[in-house]
Formats: structure tokens, C-alpha cells, sequence
């Protein structure tokens, strides 16, 4: 993908239609978008995707964005979700003109549909679940008028006020807008406006039995705030015109609805269903496990608001549905961290290496750079001594051609350090290479190196006395396979190998004492963060991404 100015800043059909509504003076030229979660769970990538675009071009022409949670289903929300896509839409990197709730609007909602009852436009309906179905035909068959519809106003104002009243059970009715039983679009077929909740409401308790459907909600609270471009996924494209329809029989604020499609991310699951799933069946450990595609658990991963944000960016707005590559939002925080991650070493599996003509007992501190992508973040200092940990997959008995690291009778450099060669090995009784046993050259130290050897290897090491102990949880992709939602039950496809914990992983002194958040490169192993389950007697770090992208190669095999 080009990172090309041209191709980043190039105007999608969305900014377009803003920007010929501003020149023309639409609205006085203002522009006010909302961003309307239901708070009934847990933000993720496709939502930030939606964030990053109401309030990027609200932003672009001036103006703003709202944030309004459609807390219309008091069975499924709580306030703990509201706080949460609170706290995730500022830690975005955006702040709302105003935060506020479809339920601001209930009184004004219930006081336009008694507008519509009186003027003959909604009516209440007994009609079962099943039999309303049947009334409403098919996309190709006209359908047909139900009992209830030609109910007087006068009797239909009386009944939904006995609904308000908590007169009748759930089910028992709803009110629905009169509208065209045989209008082509389904959506425009006498749609449920009502519908009776006993539930207690997060904001307004027990005060009412009603809750208005999103369709009777969506368009209304637009106006009520004057969106000027209310922006929704595809799938509310047919809903549009009932969503005119309400504005103008109401004759209010005309907001205006326009749809852009949603994506799929590979080796992802985003439906709100199959994330629950996963959740209550203890395949993950929590809504912001580092697995999930939620923007708590990216978080928790490691990942950046910038790169959340670019990601959203390079992916475009488009009016089609597609499968967006895990491997893009990857490449996204890798860029972003390259820049700023602090480089420290890690050893996930130690094995012991002794320098014999090291001198029992001396150690040394060593210059390594912090970040070699950023002038001014400095060096620290490396203990170094007789003996080290190097990682065993580092060094191999029999190795094949073209191996530049360890092996008998092989020269590798240690990072920032000297030039050793093994000589010999340690084994335990099973014949486990337990030691290497080794020799450094000391005028091949980095930096003042006058040995002339070149070994074509370069590994990271450990003080062996200086090195801390820590947790290492090795993230990976959730699935096998690129569309689990494809497959008949997608829990059959989750990869068994998408958590690997290094519980004796050795740490270099400066990773002792870090704050949950902070973020790093192991050199050679990947982009971490420290977890908040790290303490200062066991740290825990979280993988992020590794350096490259592994699964590309499993993909062309």
C-alpha cells in the first residue's frame, strides 16, 4: 500500500457530499455528526472505524460530533458500558461536543407519536409476532392489512397511554406506524414504532413501560440534535426512507441519513453475538482479553490510538462490503511503534551460557541504544559478566547451512557486547544441553572492535545475576482460519495457540519497574506491553505483534 500523500489524503463519496452541502450553504454551512453506540457491550475495531470517521470529517470542515447512546433496551445496558465507550472514544484521541442519550428524548418521542395516533398515522396492534409477519407479505408479494389498523385515533391514544401505564404485558401489543402495507419496501410496511419493556432503565428507572424502536428513535434524535449527515452502516440503507418518512410527517429538522459499508477483519469474529460467546464459554478471558478485536483488549495488547486511527484511515470508506487483512492493522502498529518503542532484552527461553576466560566474579556495563529510530532517546547501560542467558533456540548441535547463530565451534556477536565461540556443552542425564561452554574475544567489544573476526550472526543475551524473572504472554492471531464466520460453528476454528505463556521469561534490569501501558521492542522477539497484572515481584508483559509477519508465510504454504 502506497503511503503516498495523494493516496491518503484522496476524498471518499462521504466527504464529497459534505463538501458540496458546505459550499452550497446547506445548514448554514455547519456540519454535526453523532456517533450512537447502544450501551449494551463493549466497543470494537469496527466501531472505532466508525469514531475515527464521524468525528475525522466533522473535524475536516469545522465542525463536530456528538456522542448519543441509544440506551432504548433497558433489559441489555448498564452504566459500566457507557463509561467504558466513553473512556475508549477519548482515549481515541476524540471529545464529543456533547455526550448524550436517546433517552434525553424519551418524552419528546412519546409526545410525537401521540402527534401521529391523533392525525391517524399510528395505531396499536394486538397482532402476534407471527401473524404480523404474515400481514407484512413478502419482497414480492404486497401485504395486507391487519385487524387493528383502521382502529380510531381516539381509541388508539387511549391504548397507548394504558401501554405507558404498564397496563399490559410484554407482547401483548406495540404500536406501529400506519404507513403503506403494500409499499415495495418492506421497511415502509406499517413498522413497530413501540414496543412494552418492564425493565428498569439504567437513567430513567421504572418511569416507563415503553421503549422506542430505532427506526422511531434514530432519525428523531437526529433531528432533535440537527445532524446535518447522519452517517450509518449499509445495512440501514433500506431503513432510509422510513427514516424521511418520520421527519416529514413530524414536519422537524431534516436531518439527512447516508451509508457507507462496514468491514470484516481476518482471522476476527466482530459480531456482538459470537464475542459474547467466546466471553460466557471461557474460550477467552475477558471482553478486553489481548485476543479479542474489542478497542479495551487492543488496548490491553499494546496497541496505539495512533495506529487504531491510521488503521481506520488506510482502509478507506467504501460502499461495499469487504475483508480487510489482520496483517494491515499489524503493519499499523508496527510502523507506530518502530518509531517510538524503547529496545530492551528479553529471554523467553533461557539457556545458561559460561564464558570461561571471563574472570569469576567481574562485571562490566555496557552501552546499548534505546531506540536506534530515535536520536534523542538516549543509551542505557547492560550488565555483563561470566555468565549469561541466551535464548536455546539460539544455539543448535547440528545445524543446517546458512545458520548464523550458535552452534559447536561457532562465532556469533552478543548485542552490544563481545564476540564468543562455543567450545563445549553441559548436559543433565536425559543428555538435555543444559550449558554452553564457551570463549569471548575481549578486543571485539562493540564499538572498539580490533579482533577482525566476522561472525555473521548477531544474538541478545542476559546477565545471568542481574536478569529478572517475568511472565511472557505470547498473543497471536484467535483463529485458523482467515473467515471463521464462515464456518459452521466458528469455535472449531480457534487457535489453540493463541495464548502461549513463558512463566521463567528473563528480563533485563530496566524492564523491572514499568507501568501497565508502557510498551517496548525485545530486540529480535517483537513489540510488548506491560499488563496491569504486573507487579513489581513478577512482571508480565503482553506480545503486541511480532517483528515481521509470520503468518504470511503459513499462508503460502
Amino acid at each position: 500500500m502506497s503511503d503516498s500523500a495523494d493516496s491518503r489524503e484522496s476524498v471518499n463519496f462521504l466527504e464529497a457530499i459534505i463538501r458540496e452541502d458546505v459550499e452550497a450553504g446547506l445548514h448554514g454551512g455547519r456540519v454535526l455528526t453523532r456517533f450512537p453506540p447502544e450501551p449494551n457491550g463493549y466497543l470494537h475495531i469496527g466501531h472505532a472505524k466508525s469514531i475515527a470517521l464521524n468525528f475525522g470529517l466533522a473535524a475536516r470542515f469545522g465542525g463536530k460530533t456528538n456522542l448519543r447512546f441509544d440506551d432504548t433496551n433497558p433489559a441489555k445496558e448498564e452504566q459500566e458500558y457507557v463509561d467504558a465507550i466513553i473512556h475508549d472514544v477519548r482515549w481515541l484521541g476524540f471529545e464529543p461536543a456533547r455526550i448524550l442519550f436517546t433517552s434525553d428524548y424519551f418524552e419528546q418521542l412519546y409526545e410525537w407519536a401521540v402527534a401521529l395516533i391523533r392525525s391517524g398515522k399510528a395505531y396499536v396492534d394486538f397482532s402476534t409476532p407471527e401473524e404480523m409477519a404474515a400481514q407484512k407479505g413478502t419482497p414480492t408479494q404486497a401485504g395486507i392489512p391487519g385487524p387493528y389498523r383502521d382502529t380510531t385515533p381516539e381509541e388508539n391514544l387511549a391504548l397507548f397511554h394504558k401501554m405507558q401505564a404498564g397496563a399490559f404485558r410484554e407482547g401483548e401489543c406495540v404500536l406501529r406506524a400506519r404507513i403503506d402495507m403494500a409499499h415495495p419496501n418492506m421497511h415502509m410496511r406499517d413498522p413497530i414504532m413501540y414496543r412494552i419493556k418492564h425493565a428498569h432503565h439504567h437513567r430513567t428507572g421504572d418511569r416507563w413501560h415503553v421503549y422506542p424502536m430505532y427506526d422511531w428513535a434514530h432519525g428523531q434524535s437526529d433531528s432533535i440534535e440537527e445532524i446535518t449527515h447522519s452517517i450509518c452502516t449499509l445495512e440501514f440503507a433500506p431503513h432510509r426512507a422510513l427514516y424521511d418518512w418520520f421527519i416529514e410527517q413530524l414536519g422537524i429538522f431534516p436531518s439527512r441519513q447516508y451509508e457507507f459499508a462496514r468491514f470484516n477483519l481476518s482471522y476476527t469474529v466482530m459480531s456482538k453475538r459470537k464475542l459474547l460467546q467466546l466471553v460466557t464459554e471461557g474460550h477467552v478471558r475477558g471482553w478486553d482479553d489481548p485476543r479479542m478485536p474489542t478497542i479495551s483488549a487492543l488496548r490491553r495488547r499494546g496497541f496505539t490510538p495512533e495506529s487504531i486511527v491510521d488503521f481506520a484511515t488506510r482502509i478507506g470508506v467504501t460502499k461495499r462490503e469487504n475483508m480487510i487483512e489482520l496483517s494491515l492493522l499489524e503493519y499499523c502498529i508496527r510502523e507506530d511503534l518502530n518509531r517510538r518503542a524503547l529496545r530492551r532484552f528479553a529471554v523467553l527461553d533461557p539457556l545458561r551460557v559460561i564464558i570461561s576466560n571471563y574472570e569469576e566474579g567481574r562485571e562490566e556495563w555496557l552501552e546499548s541504544e534505546n531506540n536506534p529510530e530515535d536520536t534523542d532517546a538516549g543509551h542505557r547501560l547492560l550488565p555483563f559478566g561470566r555468565e549469561l542467558f541466551i535464548e536455546q533456540e539460539d544455539f543448535m548441535e547440528d545445524p543446517p547451512s546458512k545458520y548464523f547463530r550458535l552452534s559447536p565451534g561457532g562465532m556469533v556477536r552478543l548485542k552490544s557486547a563481545y564476540i564468543i565461540r562455543c567450545d563445549g556443552v553441559d548436559r543433565d542425564a536425559e543428555g538435555k544441553v543444559t550449558a554452553l561452554r564457551c570463549t569471548y574475544f575481549p578486543e571485539s567489544r562493540s564499538g572498539q572492535d580490533t579482533s577482525g573476526l566476522k561472525p555473521k550472526g548477531v544474538i541478545h543475551w542476559l546477565s545471568v545475576p542481574h536478569s529478572r524473572v517475568a511472565e511472557v504472554r505470547l498473543y497471536d492471531r484467535l483463529f485458523t482460519v482467515e473467515d471463521p464466520s464462515a464456518e459452521s460453528d466458528f469455535r472449531q476454528v480457534l487457535h489453540p495457540e493463541s495464548l502461549v505463556i513463558k512463566p521463567d521469561a528473563r528480563i533485563e534490569p530496566a524492564l523491572a519497574d514499568t507501568r501497565a501501558g508502557d510498551k517496548f521492542q525485545f530486540t529480535r522477539l517483537g513489540y510488548f506491553c506491560t499488563d496491569p497484572d504486573s507487579t513489581l515481584e513478577k512482571p508480565v508483559f503482553n506480545r503486541t505483534v511480532t517483528l515481521k509477519d509470520t503468518w504470511a508465510k503459513v499462508a503460502d504454504r
